[in-house]
């Protein structure tokens, strides 16, 4: 017996008992026929007359609404004698999950690698093609799959400089095959030379400069690669004190021309925020933080994103409190906007500077009047 002679006379809402709460036949039906993305994985449907069940966003010809009933999972519709139609495939997952799983899968097994993955590997692994591996990976982590091993290599020579018995054991434990290898980049991983960072900064210069502002005072640091902190606060010393913690053992240098710009940048960005701040930086951070920076550097002047879509803007739609935490981190105001993510429902949420901060920046980024 075949499903349509099965289901022919049975009532179609009693395969709606177990949809999701929002699952009514009506709304099912409109997702249909709007053949929209996002329902699908909610429910499926299935056709009486060809015996087929589909995705909500099955490319085929619509169905006339009276020959089609609805079921919360594949399953159930298999188990009422419906076979799976051969172009949205409803018994698989939807084509995003299997990017995301296998763009996941990736990134393990570059965290795992010790000299890193060939492209070509890994799309085989992903059953993509090259470019569409990197495409589908870009999107996903914000980096490509070179760049993200980079990431995961710096993170592990930083890690390694603070235990290693000598810097060439923490360049070969960080997965360098030789000294050579690491030191044509090693300054760009530590934004110092490495035994000045295993140091707590020993011998690194950092100009800084205290300047008062319209929302308190703005201390601006920068080594010699670029700016690597940026802070509001209340009182001088306090942010003094804080950059001294940072780099315990570093020299403050004298600020020379170029970097009384720079200082001078962020005081005019501060007063006017318009597009993005553009300085050199030279801060560090982990693989999902330097993701998640990358993210806020994205947002436009003028406009805010939730914690909830930030973490879905970098594949990560579950980690919203490690997007929070990542956004606490941010060790540069105003050129990581981390003061354009809010709440769900448009509530200011924490700010390291304040929240009145927070609220005066979008006040003037949103162009309205004091």
């Amino acid at each position: 017996m075949n499903a349509s002679s099965t289901l022919a006379s049975s009532d179609p809402q009693t395969a709606l008992a177990n949809l999701p709460a929002d699952g009514t036949a009506q709304a099912c039906w409109a997702s249909v026929a709007a053949r929209d993305p996002g329902a699908d994985g909610r429910f499926v449907y299935a056709v009486r007359t060809t015996g087929v069940y589909c995705r909500p966003s099955c490319p085929s010809r619509t169905a006339r609404r009276e020959n089609v009933c609805f079921f919360p999972t594949a399953a159930l519709a298999q188990a009422a004698g419906f076979r799976a139609c051969r172009r949205c495939r409803p018994d698989v997952a939807p084509l995003a999950v299997r990017q995301t799983d296998a763009v996941a899968a990736a990134c393990r097994a570059l965290e795992d690698s010790s000299s890193g993955i060939a492209l070509a590997e890994l799309a085989r692994s992903a059953g993509l093609s090259p470019y569409h591996f990197h495409r589908v990976f870009k999107r996903s982590t914000g980096l490509t799959p070179k760049a993200y091993f980079t990431a995961v290599r710096d993170r592990r020579i930083q890690a390694a400089l603070a235990t290693a018995a000598s810097v060439t054991d923490a360049i070969y434990a960080a997965g360098f095959n030789s000294a050579g290898r690491f030191y044509e980049r090693g300054s760009a991983a530590l934004g110092m030379a490495p035994r000045a960072y295993r140091g707590g900064g020993a011998g690194q210069a950092i100009r800084f400069a205290v300047e008062p502002c319209s929302l308190g005072f703005v201390i601006v640091a920068a080594t010699a690669r670029g700016i690597c902190g940026i802070e509001l606060g209340d009182a001088q010393a306090a942010l003094v004190q804080r950059l001294e913690q940072r780099f315990p053992n570093a020299a403050f240098a004298p600020a020379d021309a170029q970097f009384c710009g720079w200082v001078q940048q962020v005081l005019g960005y501060i007063e006017l925020p318009r597009g993005l701040l553009d300085l050199p930086l030279d801060i560090q951070g982990t693989v999902f933080q330097r993701r998640v920076w990358e993210a806020l550097r994205a947002i436009p002047a003028g406009s805010t994103v939730s914690y909830g879509h930030l973490a879905a803007a970098i594949g990560r739609p579950g980690a919203v409190r490690a997007v929070a935490r990542a956004c606490a981190s941010n060790p540069v105001a105003v050129a990581v906007p981390c003061h354009r993510v809010v709440r769900g429902n448009g509530d200011l949420a924490g700010y390291r500077w304040g929240l009145e901060r927070k609220a005066e920046m979008l006040r003037r980024e949103a162009g309205q009047d004091a």
